[in-house]
């Protein structure tokens, strides 16, 4: 009797299948009219370790500060940004139309990119020259291109058809040929558009003199020929009407291969800085070319073939079926085992979170967090929840993770990973609200934090929004505090693995939470260290990882210490931890420079510009003095976090620190060793001349 209803359902799907081909196959005609755009890429913020490899540069352009730098970036060296230009281009070039000499109109590719800029000035700066979306023949940008050519042409190619470059430009400075200083335009195999806009009467200001970002979108639709152009201030919705209308052939104009992505150039005495911050491209995917001879074969024996075809795709049918049986059995296994862990906080419905995030919508991003994207959500009224957390109307907001399904090695790593998450209870900690497995896709959803990440509240901020000094000592105690709790309060030991600015995230008070357990491991009582052996690198970012972990490939909790060393450094001084600082016509890292000013007896100087005389210049001397002793070369010299927690609350007098900086040994040696040394090396620098 099984057998037989085993018969009769695998019959009933089959004739559902044939049914659907054949529906299908009558549809096609109707449907292949109708081009579909394949999402190619979508960043929404770069990072130079991950992303590096996606692009390529010219010697002027890098991916630095969460984007790409079409032209250098530096505030502070005005003669490095004059006279530059840069491209920088997707790694692989894309088909943009077809050679079909049967078709009595040209098969061109539809596309539709999305980008979010930034132009930077200073208030004393002449904004120039102007920055572009381009689609060009290589990846190599022109010989003194810089000022009016803007990285796409010069003055000895300018107009040679050989170009085959199309290009959207931004322009902000006015030539001979141009309208005026504010206007965008279309650029075929010249800098002279083909057609311009003036954005004055949109109320849109390229480079103003307060730092504005600008959302672009630029749609191409291939059977029309049409290419349009939207813009909006900051991330407000995309118009209805575009700015830029105008019908283009690109088959005429660009390789049937070519790349894409932007250039940008300044000009002497005109700088900016030439930012792309997200950019995301859906492109169709064109048809191989038809082969006449292999139709005409299919054609006769069309019946046989039909007929094949449909009794393997009734066998695959049944395959997809019981795999996706499979696979939803082991989808209700994780979430029994889920439900099943102690304290677990709500679960989700997939719905609900697509509805609170608008459908995961570009315009919720709140950034990128170590596995996925996080989007900012508001929940509906009827999918609040019953958790204790979520009882007043400010709790509406949430954060929802979404992880990329190829960034988690296996389901145990994920489990490892939230059997962490859910537990963790301190008030300086993103606290978990709830998570979802469902349909193949997990996610986790966070409170939400109103203020953003310390990172955007210490770089390009204006006069009126400057981080205080009151916050800033509030926010690194806060972080201490929560450090504390992770290594010595927690029943495991926890090692955070990436404390960095962009990590911490500020509630409505500016109270500190730290974030982001992506890289987070727990610890067995009996082990100090965690060495991630799939690991293809060090795990963290840049300019906070300890120098010992690149050596030994393992985590601790001193190298956790350096990681919050050199965010007391950053947020105190308001540089990056791996910025150059310029000090009486030499170059020194953050950290050389701080020890530099150390040394000399005014280590105070090092405090953020942007705060002028508004510090406390004691408290300031204790946080630079315990960011140096954090980010000691030597592991076993930093100070651990109960002796940062009492340094910070006065209970203990400020660190020793050396005046000159320990040079960094592998392997290490014993303290008493190192210790010697160090006052041998000390000794010998004070009987210097």
């Amino acid at each position: 009797m099984n057998l037989m209803r085993k018969m009769f359902m695998c019959k009933r799907e089959s004739s559902t299948f044939v049914v659907v081909v054949t529906s299908l196959v009558l549809l096609f005609g109707a449907v292949s009219s109708q081009p579909i755009l394949e999402r190619r890429f979508a960043y929404v913020g770069f990072n130079e370790r991950m992303n590096n490899q996606d692009f390529t540069f010219t010697p002027s352009s890098s991916i630095d500060g969460g984007a790409l730098q079409l032209t250098p970036d530096s505030q502070n060296e005005v003669v490095k940004l004059q006279n530059t230009s840069g491209r920088i281009m997707y790694n692989e070039p894309f088909k943009l139309w077809l050679d079909d000499i049967d078709k009595e109109e040209d098969i061109v590719a539809s596309f539709s990119t999305y980008f979010y800029i930034n132009i930077f000035r200073r208030e004393e700066w002449n904004a120039g020259e102007g920055l572009a979306f381009l689609i060009a023949p290589t990846v190599d940008v022109p010989e003194q291109s810089w000022g009016q050519w803007m990285g796409l042409t010069n003055e000895t190619i300018d107009g040679d058809d050989r170009n085959q470059i199309v290009a959207i430009e931004f322009d902000t400075e006015k030539q001979d040929f141009d309208p005026d200083n504010n206007h965008i335009g279309l650029n075929i195999n010249s800098v002279k558009s083909r057609k311009t806009v003036p954005l004055k009467e949109a109320g849109i200001v390229l480079s103003p003199e307060i730092g504005t970002n600008h959302s672009i979108w630029v749609e191409y639709d291939g059977k029309a020929k049409l290419l349009q152009v939207y813009m909006s201030i900051n991330k407000d919705p995309k118009p209805n009407k575009p700015l830029l209308n105008e019908t283009v052939n690109l088959k005429q104009f660009v390789k049937q291969e070519s790349f894409i992505g932007f250039s940008a150039s300044t000009g002497s005495p005109e700088i900016q800085l030439n930012c792309v911050l997200e950019w995301t491209l859906d492109l169709e995917r064109l048809p191989e070319k038809k082969n006449l001879t292999w139709l005409k074969i299919l054609a006769g024996v069309g019946i046989p073939v039909l007929t094949i075809a449909i009794l393997v795709g009734v066998w695959l049918f049944v395959g997809y079926r019981k795999k996706r049986t499979e696979h939803m059995d082991e989808e209700s296994n994780v979430q029994g085992t889920l439900k099943r862990l102690p304290g677990m906080p709500r679960e989700f419905k997939y719905k609900e979170l697509k509805r609170a995030t608008h459908n995961f919508h570009e315009s919720m991003v709140l950034g990128n967090g170590g596995f996925g994207i996080v989007y900012k959500g508001v929940l509906q009224e009827k999918d609040r929840d019953i958790t204790a957390s979520s009882n007043s109307a400010s709790r509406l907001e949430i954060a929802v993770k979404q992880f990329s399904r190829d960034s988690i090695k296996s389901k145990s790593d994920f489990l490892d990973e939230l059997t962490i998450i859910h537990r963790l209870r301190h008030r300086n900690l993103v606290r978990l609200e709830g998570w979802c497995y469902e349909k193949g896709k997990l996610l986790l959803v966070y409170d939400f934090m109103p203020n953003g990440s310390l990172e955007n509240h210490l770089y390009d901020v204006d006069e009126q929004n400057v981080l205080n000094w009151g916050h800033r000592y509030k926010i690194l105690s806060g972080v201490a505090s929560a450090l504390h709790y992770l290594h010595n309060e927690y029943d495991q030991k926890v090692l955070h693995r990436d404390i960095k600015s962009s990590n911490i995230l500020l509630d409505s008070e500016f109270n500190a939470r730290l974030g982001d357990f992506g890289l987070a491991r727990a610890l067995d009582p009996e082990r100090n260290s965690y060495a991630d052996l799939h690991c293809g690198g060090v795990a963290g970012t840049m300019g906070y990882v300890a120098p010992e972990c690149f050596h030994e490939g393992r985590a601790t909790p001193e190298s956790d210490v350096y990681g919050y060393g050199a965010v007391v450094l950053e947020v105190v001084c308001g540089k990056r931890p791996g910025a150059i600082v310029e000090d009486e016509q030499d170059q020194y890292s953050l950290i050389d420079w701080v020890w530099k000013l150390h040394r000399e007896g005014h280590i105070e100087k090092a405090v953020d510009n942007q705060l002028g005389n508004d510090f406390v210049v004691d408290e300031a001397r204790r946080l630079l003095l315990l960011g140096l002793a954090c980010s000691h070369p030597v592991a076993s010299e930093r100070p651990q976090t109960q002796a940062i927690l009492q340094i910070l609350n006065g209970a203990l007098p400020p660190p020793q620190v050396p005046p000159f900086k320990p040079v960094f040994m592998w392997p290490p040696m014993s303290s008493s060793s190192t210790s010697s040394i160090l006052t041998s090396l000390s000794n010998t620098n004070n009987s210097l001349p």
